[in-house]
């Protein structure tokens, strides 16, 4: 089973599942497809079914396993539900991928409201929260466990506007040090990686950016989805299982200042 930007794949567990958030499209559709094309069964999470099944089906189609799980990943009761479906359709959970988010509108500090930050606090804190809560103690029974984060670069380079989505993300961080300290002698690993700009549907044309944006790159290329997909890929491997506490940082040697 071959995806689109996927390298030799990588060893998975033996009846590995792996879960994937918001992967009905984007960046978590390209992760799932390619956790797919490593052996991994995948768990596809969405808040709508369509979108979640669309993925799945496509998975399936190119000779994956993969099964489609409609859940709010915010909500502690829709997550306490989404781990047994999974377990009870797929089996233990062995590798979580959260890469679920809400809408990102850029506020400066004005208008800016502490329901805004809570916006995205629920998305970068209290789903990874709900997610480890539920899956770890099936990994803690598998002996084998990885947990990936999606940050962003943005909270190390700053910028106006975006000051409560840095916040969320920041503090995702600090989960991962936290919990890859409390994990790991149960061999289960804690990670983060931090994209710096992926362009993906969302972002319509970024023709007008590129120019600028390029300039303070070492690499004259849009970073894509398949850029991220291989990153989780190696930190769910087997391979990356001296690998933990670690953000890694994938934006092309984009340059801050």
């Amino acid at each position: 089973m071959t995806t689109e930007g996927a390298a030799v794949p990588r060893r998975a567990i033996d009846d590995g599942v792996a879960l994937v958030t918001g992967a009905g499209r984007g960046l978590g559709r390209v992760i799932a497809q390619r956790l797919a094309a490593d052996g991994w069964a995948v768990a596809v999470n969405d808040l709508r079914d369509g979108p979640a099944e669309e993925t799945a089906a496509a998975i399936r189609a190119a000779g994956g396993r993969a099964e489609a799980f409609a859940a709010d990943v915010t909500d502690e009761a829709a997550v306490a539900g989404l781990a047994v479906a999974v377990e009870t359709r797929l089996g233990p959970v062995a590798v979580s991928v959260a890469n679920a988010s809400g809408p990102q509108p850029s506020i400066r500090l004005a208008d800016l409201d502490w329901a805004d930050v809570l916006g995205h606090l629920e998305f970068f804190v209290k789903s990874p929260l709900l997610l480890a809560k539920a899956f770890v103690p099936q990994m803690r029974r598998a002996g084998y466990g990885r947990l990936i984060h999606l940050g962003s670069d943005l909270f190390d380079r700053g910028s106006p506007g975006w000051s409560g989505y840095m916040a969320a993300k920041g503090a995702l961080l600090g989960l991962t040090r936290g919990w890859a300290t409390e994990l790991g002698r149960d061999e289960i690993t804690v990670n983060l990686i931090a994209p710096g700009w992926i362009p993906v549907e969302r972002h319509g044309d970024v023709s007008a950016a590129a120019e600028d944006w390029l300039e303070r790159q070492d690499l004259a290329r849009w970073g894509t989805p398949a850029d991220i997909a291989g990153t989780v890929s190696f930190l769910a491997s087997t391979d990356a299982g001296f690998i933990t506490g670690q953000r890694v940082t994938v934006n092309g040697g984009f340059h801050y200042l």
